[in-house]
C-alpha cells in the first residue's frame, strides 16, 4: 500500500512515518524542509494553513478512490450526549490552546460537506503526549470524549502513531471523525 504523510517531519509524522515503514508500507514523506523521516522517498513542499490546505487536498482528492486521514484535534470532541458542548468549550481549556482548536473544528466542519472525498478525521485524547510512552494498546472511540478504565483521556504520540496506522491499512471508518485514547 502506498501512503503520504504530509507534515512528516512533525512529533506525529515522524512517528507515523516510522510505523507504516515498520509495516511494510511504501510511504512518501511530504516536508517543508529537509527530511528528517525514515521515508526514502521525500516530496518538499510548503503547506502554510491547515484549512486551506487541507481544502486544496480535498479538491485534488475528490471523486477519486484515494483516502485522506486527517491528525485531527482533541478541542472538538464532545462532552455530553447531545453534541452541543466541545472540550474547548471548557472553562479550563487552556487559552493558548483555543485559536487552534478553533481552526480544527472549523476544518472538521467543513470535511463534514465533503461527500466527494474518502476523508476520516482522527482525534486524539485530551492529554496528547509527544514523548509518552508506546503501550501498543488503544481504545477507539467516535465523537465524544472517551477515557480510559483510569478515568483518564490520554495518549502518546507513538500509540497514536499506531492507531493512525490502522485506520489507514483498514479504511473501517470513511467520512467520519473517530477518536483514540491510550487503554
Amino acid at each position: 500500500m502506498k501512503i503520504a504523510v504530509v507534515c512528516a517531519n512533525g512529533k506525529a509524522g515522524k512517528l507515523i512515518v516510522k510505523e507504516a515503514v515498520e509495516r511494510g508500507l511504501d510511504v512518501t514523506a511530504v516536508v517543508r524542509g529537509e527530511n528528517q523521516s525514515v521515508a526514502t522517498k521525500v516530496i518538499q513542499k510548503d503547506l502554510p494553513q491547515h484549512s486551506t490546505s487541507l481544502k486544496h487536498l480535498c479538491d485534488i482528492l475528490s471523486g477519486t478512490d484515494i483516502r485522506l486521514c486527517i491528525v485531527g484535534g482533541a478541542g472538538s470532541l464532545y462532552v455530553n450526549p447531545e453534541h452541543t458542548l466541545c472540550v474547548a468549550d471548557g472553562t479550563d481549556f487552556p487559552d493558548i490552546f483555543k485559536p487552534l482548536a478553533s481552526a480544527m473544528a472549523k476544518a472538521l466542519k467543513e470535511l463534514r460537506k465533503r461527500y466527494d472525498v474518502k476523508w476520516t478525521y482522527v482525534s486524539p485524547a485530551g492529554d496528547f503526549q509527544a514523548e509518552g510512552e508506546r503501550t501498543g494498546a488503544y481504545i477507539l472511540g467516535g465523537e465524544e470524549l472517551t477515557l480510559n478504565e483510569k478515568g483518564e483521556s490520554v495518549i502518546s504520540y507513538a500509540d497514536y502513531a499506531i492507531a493512525m496506522v490502522d485506520e489507514i491499512v483498514s479504511g473501517n471508518h470513511l467520512q467520519e471523525r473517530i477518536s483514540v485514547v491510550q487503554k
